[in-house]
């Protein structure tokens, strides 16, 4: 159904339940108060603090990869630790990136991503997919998700093949949703990678 379809479907049921569908005059709101903050007021939470109290919520590690988009040598792929499960229907999941990323245009150019859950023993690998530039695939075992294919990396406890579905701004980061198109675990024992207070776990 087009939008024009689900407009009229839209106005024929508030007309049967007896709503209005024609909009009346807006009144306009009064505009905000806009002043200079008070020396008594407090300030905005100190950066340090934030990372320091942040730091004590453990996270699992991750690995977003995307396939090699035109006019790029080669994949792309960072390391991340802000992934969320989003929603069971549709099935999305999340990820936060910063805006000043290099490697979340490569992925944006790509419009397809696959997000790797690292195992307790791949922290030096997650410690290769933090840094910036090189070739970060280099020595890395890997094969085509089924999907997108993305590199789906050898070890990883969990697999997501997504395709990007919407794109919202956070402050300095950027939330991208990804739409689940196939996912499976892997053969090992499971046990996760951590980070926690700054380090591995």
């Amino acid at each position: 159904m087009g939008h024009a379809g689900m407009a009229a479907t839209a106005v024929r049921y508030l007309r049967s339940v007896g709503a209005r569908t024609v909009a009346g005059p807006v009144e306009a709101l009064p505009r905000p108060e806009l002043r200079a903050v008070r020396e008594d007021e407090r300030a905005p939470v100190d950066p340090g603090e934030f990372r320091r109290v942040l730091g004590h919520f453990a996270t699992g590690v991750t690995v977003i990869t995307a396939p090699t988009a035109d006019g790029e040598a080669g994949p792309a792929g960072f390391a991340c630790q802000s992934f969320s499960s989003l929603s069971l229907d549709p099935p999305l999941v999340a990820f936060m990136v910063g805006r000043a990323s290099t490697t979340w245009p490569r992925i944006a150019r790509a419009g397809v991503f696959c997000v790797n859950v690292l195992a307790a023993h791949q922290g030096a690998l997650c410690r290769g997919f933090a840094v910036s530039g090189g070739d970060k695939f280099a020595g890395v075992d890997h094969e085509p998700a089924p999907f997108s294919g993305a590199p789906r990396l050898a070890g990883a406890t969990a697999w997501i093949d997504c395709a990007i579905h919407a794109v919202h701004t956070g402050g300095d980061h950027l939330i991208v949703v990804g739409r689940v198109e196939a996912l499976g675990s892997g053969d090992g024992d499971g046990t996760p990678l951590l980070f926690h207070q700054g380090r591995f776990r």
